[in-house]
């Protein structure tokens, strides 16, 4: 690609799409010989590469149907604003990322004001979860999309989606997990350390501690002194301090990314709230078993999920590699006896840990996922716009 100015439009709802967009942007701007400008939303890692954010992207940061709801006023004001910005500065290309509810709102009205404009979605919707017509419908305004799952490209092309292409996960290239990483391989349990992980937000930490709390105390009187840490976020320390004030066998809180990583390295096992920390775990070869509770909408709304599992692990392995317990069946006495398992030499750990290399594998790429995905939304951009670039 020649020297010309390049102007991206780029969406990202949350710190993870953030992180994202700056790794992409970043990799870009290696390749591209000529100046780059940003317009659209994003967060500190978008800003660090030129971006003014129209709006502080934690505006976006709503999870679960009742949420999505409450905010649905809010919601429709930001999305006409970011789509009237983005039409008027006309940009050569759209990425958009991650947060679906957000970012395809906007893509759907740009790419009806602005045809031949190129659309790039970073991270896949989860169509393989639920409401699979999503993936046709994209059609309309998504040109490629990159996945961070390697069995998404298959899925998508299975559901008759956008072409799309598996650039990796920014957790293999992380290099706090793969120090971690190192720390555990071929180690032995014994530590008596186990890790709580009930989530990010109040809504999780709210419902699943509790359970966490029978699982503590039922260890303990089967299994003596036990050593619980339980790494959180700063603003989620005054609610974890709160709730677990009254608990018999109180877990040490650490905070923090650092903190996080040391408590992973010594830990035996792990529960965790279902999510991207269950990946992490694998990947950072932590057994762990998976937990969650979700709200009364989404249970009314079971029957549409199409997927087999909700932990990632087993998306990628195809056979259930992490123990799961959702809603209902979730049971503190359950999650302690993992623990046992997990934490000793037994055959399940084995197997999971069987699971866990096969896991590691599959999520190996030859290229950076930044590197890939800049190449992509630059070949994408030349395709569209031959005379152009």
């Amino acid at each position: 690609m020649n020297g010309a100015p390049l102007k991206i439009a780029v969406i990202a709802g949350e710190v993870s799409g953030d992180l994202l967009g700056a790794d992409l942007i970043a990799a870009l701007k290696r390749i591209h010989s000529g100046p780059v400008e940003l317009v659209g939303v994003g967060g500190e890692g978008l800003q660090a590469e030129g971006l003014q954010s129209l709006f502080d992207f934690s505006e976006l940061s709503i999870m679960g149907i009742t949420q999505v709801l409450s905010r649905l006023p809010k919601l429709y004001t930001l999305i006409r604003q970011t789509t009237a910005a983005i039409i008027a500065a006309r940009p050569d290309i759209l990425l958009i990322i991650d947060s679906p509810d957000f970012t395809h709102r906007v893509a759907k009205r740009v790419r009806t004001a602005l045809p031949d404009l190129p659309v790039v979605n970073y991270v896949c919707p989860s169509v393989w979860a639920w409401k699979e017509y999503r993936a046709t419908r994209m059609l309309a305004y998504v040109d490629h999309v990159l996945a961070v799952l390697p069995f998404e490209p298959a899925t998508m092309q299975r559901l008759n989606g956008p072409a799309t292409t598996y650039v990796g996960h920014r957790l293999v290239a992380d290099s706090a997990l793969l120090e971690t990483r190192r720390l555990r391989v071929g180690r032995r349990p014994g530590s008596g350390t186990i890790l709580l992980l009930p989530g990010s937000r109040s809504s999780e930490i709210q419902k699943l501690l509790p359970y966490f709390e029978v699982a503590t105390n039922e260890l303990v009187v089967r299994n003596g002194p036990t050593r619980f840490v339980l790494p959180t976020v700063t603003h989620k320390e005054a609610l974890i301090r709160e709730m677990t004030a009254g608990w018999g066998v109180k877990p040490e809180i650490v905070v923090g990314a650092e903190a996080k990583w040391k408590a992973f390295a010594e830990a035996d096992a792990a529960m965790a709230a279902s999510g991207t920390v269950i990946l992490e775990l694998a990947l950072a070869d932590v057994p762990v078993v998976s937990a969650y509770k979700v709200d009364w909408i989404m249970r009314m709304l079971t029957s549409g999920i199409k997927t087999w599992t909700g932990a990632l692990p087993n998306l990628i392995a195809d056979y259930p590699v992490v123990p799961e317990y959702l809603n209902d069946v979730v049971r503190g006495a359950s999650l302690a006896r993992w623990m046992e398992r997990l934490s000793a030499d037994t055959y399940q750990l084995k197997a999971m840990k069987e699971g866990y290399d096969l896991i590691w594998q599959r999520m190996q790429t030859e290229k950076p996922p930044g590197e890939h995905a800049a190449e992509i939304l630059l070949d994408v951009l030349k395709k569209k716009k031959p005379g152009h670039f």
